[in-house]
């Protein structure tokens, strides 16, 4: 795949998989930042003004905990609208994909029927 291509399917999914983390157990964003580039890649800057946005959106709410490294740090937590947002777009995913994987499989079987034919592309 090239480098362009994950980049942008990276960003379109960005704000799902921080919901979809924040499902499974509230974080902070540098957490959060570290979970996201072992799973899919995803750099640490690009979280911060995402998880801004979040919480003005009213997709997670925040609180403070002690911190036995430092200073105290901003947990973030799903409200129920982030539990819906991302419910509608775990749903829409899953459409998109499933479309995706029937337009890939249409193409694959039209270059076997092309193949068993002796057709070819050169």
């Amino acid at each position: 795949m090239s480098d362009s291509l994950q980049v942008q399917l990276r960003k379109g999914v960005l704000e799902m998989c921080v919901l979809a983390l924040l499902a499974k157990q509230d974080g902070y964003a540098y957490d959060i930042a570290s979970r996201l580039a072992e799973a899919i890649g995803m750099g640490e800057g690009t979280i911060y003004p995402l998880m801004r946005r979040m919480q003005t959106d009213g997709l997670v709410k925040t609180y403070l905990e002690e911190s036995s490294s430092g200073p105290p740090r901003k947990y973030y937590q799903l409200t129920k609208a982030g539990r819906d947002a991302l419910t509608a777009q775990a749903n829409d995913w899953n459409t998109f994909t499933a479309d995706v994987a029937r337009i890939l499989a249409s193409a694959r079987s039209d270059d076997e029927q092309k193949k068993s034919k002796g057709w070819c592309d050169d």
